[in-house]
């Protein structure tokens, strides 16, 4: 399992650059805030910067962000490493023929899609979000690329939240990589 810790010393930067806003969007939630870290180009550099180091050389063809969080973080990862972006998105957004995964959150049931044709069989796929929460989303993409046949390498993540114990969900399947810890 690929964990970056703080012996980076970027690492810091970047953490003191997440906002945490209590209580949203409700009551209980303190929400990991990543528009703070955008607004300032040295931290969202550095956090493109250690994605695409640890990427580079992997043979990744294909980077898919998942909606909406992951279409910040994704493409430029993708072009760094020569990859393409494939777009993965809540249900009715994408024109033309789409290929659908269902998945259960903590608070009902949500669904991701993908062209049909944007991801071909054999290709290696980096999975990239914002955070991992109690792994839902993360499983539904990684079940979308598998069944279109790609191998799926890792998720990459800006955050996780370790009290949802998404991480237990992926690692019986995936190595992934996830930068920055919050909470307990």
């Amino acid at each position: 399992m690929s964990t970056y810790r703080d012996e980076d010393p970027r690492i810091h930067g970047i953490k003191t650059k997440i906002r945490v806003v209590p209580n949203f969007p409700k009551q209980g939630i303190m929400f990991q805030d990543i528009t703070t870290l955008l607004l300032d180009p040295k931290a969202f550099k550095d956090t493109i910067d250690l994605f695409v180091e640890r990427y580079k050389g992997k043979n990744i063809s294909v980077v898919a962000g998942i909606e909406a969080r992951g279409f910040i973080f994704g493409p430029p990862i993708a072009l760094a490493i020569g990859a393409k972006f494939v777009p993965l998105r809540k249900p009715r957004k994408l024109p033309g023929e789409v290929i659908s995964e269902e998945y259960i959150l903590e608070y009902g049931r949500d669904c991701l899609e993908m062209h049909v044709g944007a991801v071909e069989p054999g290709e290696r796929a980096l999975v990239v979000d914002d955070l991992i929460a109690t792994g839902g989303t993360l499983c539904a993409a990684m079940n979308l690329l598998e069944r279109v046949g790609a191998e799926v390498i890792e998720c990459a993540c800006v955050i996780e939240l370790p009290e949802l114990k998404g991480r237990l969900l992926l690692s019986m399947w995936y190595i992934y990589g996830v930068m920055l810890k919050t909470g307990s």
